[in-house]
């Protein structure tokens, strides 16, 4: 995959108030030419995330919460497999949402519909709104009692949010698809319609925030598709068993969406 110049091997001296922590660069063929992500020692807590988010942007490193429990370790463990990736850029997402629902849905689904249109009255400032969306999504997901078994915060060098899961060589969709920057290029067209952002990643899970959600349940139900080409074990695995419902419950409004790949 094509990256950017990567400031990790250099970053004791970017001068960051970071907490303590190390570089991974382990993948499943052993370690990488250079480190794939900064991960923290210690549990996030909330209201650490907005202090990381803006200095180390201006240098090339993106934050992330990594979900380093649940059974399947830190990033270390994940197996990553960076030099299999793509680059997100070089994939047309309305495209690689057609081929997945072709190979997902039934004949009862009908023919690809095509992608979602953003709210009507969605107004998407990439810097502020997306910003402040992100920080609150993720000082709920660290919250006590959070979804997160035991979350760090990680700095990854990626171009924009959505190459995060493509820059590292995550695998997480693996049974879905083995080229996750096909998925990157999907998030990158959601970061430009829906204002999200990649917050966090586990083993085999994702979550965005979402600044501009759809905001009518026609525009809930358009987006609910693409969500089931993009991660159909949503639906399949999911507590709401048809795209209306699962427009209804989780998409409709909401200011963060989930994914977890069987």
């Amino acid at each position: 995959m094509a990256t950017l110049p990567n400031p990790l091997p250099r970053l004791a001296d970017l001068g960051l108030a970071l907490p303590p922590g190390r570089l991974i660069d382990m993948t499943d063929d052993g370690p990488w030419s250079e480190p794939l992500l900064w991960l923290a020692d210690d549990r996030a807590s909330a209201g650490a995330w907005s202090a990381l988010q803006e200095a180390p942007r201006t240098v090339g490193l993106l934050p992330v919460v990594v979900d380093a429990g649940g059974g399947h370790g830190g990033p270390e463990d994940w197996e990553l497999m960076p030099g299999e990736m793509s680059y997100p850029g070089d994939h047309d997402p309305e495209e690689v949402l057609a081929d997945f629902w072709e190979a997902c849905a039934t004949e009862e689904d009908g023919d690809w519909p095509g992608l979602a249109e953003p709210s009507a009255d969605a107004t998407i400032d990439p810097v502020s709104v997306s910003a402040a969306a992100s920080a609150a999504v993720v000082d709920d997901l660290l919250a006590p009692g959070g979804p997160l078994k035991e979350p760090r915060l990680a700095l990854v060098p990626a171009r924009r949010s959505a190459d995060i899961p493509a820059a590292i060589g995550w695998t997480g969709p693996a049974n879905h698809e083995n080229d996750t920057a096909r998925l990157s290029a999907v998030l990158r067209s959601w970061e430009d319609r829906f204002g999200t952002r990649v917050v966090a990643l586990g083993f085999d899970h994702l979550v965005l925030s979402v600044a501009a959600p759809p905001t009518t349940l026609p525009e809930a139900e358009a987006l609910a598709a693409e969500h089931f080409a993009f991660c159909p074990d949503n639906i399949w695995q999911g507590a709401d068993a048809t795209l209306k419902a699962y427009a209804e419950r989780q998409l409709l409004g909401q200011p963060a969406w989930s994914f977890w790949w069987d």
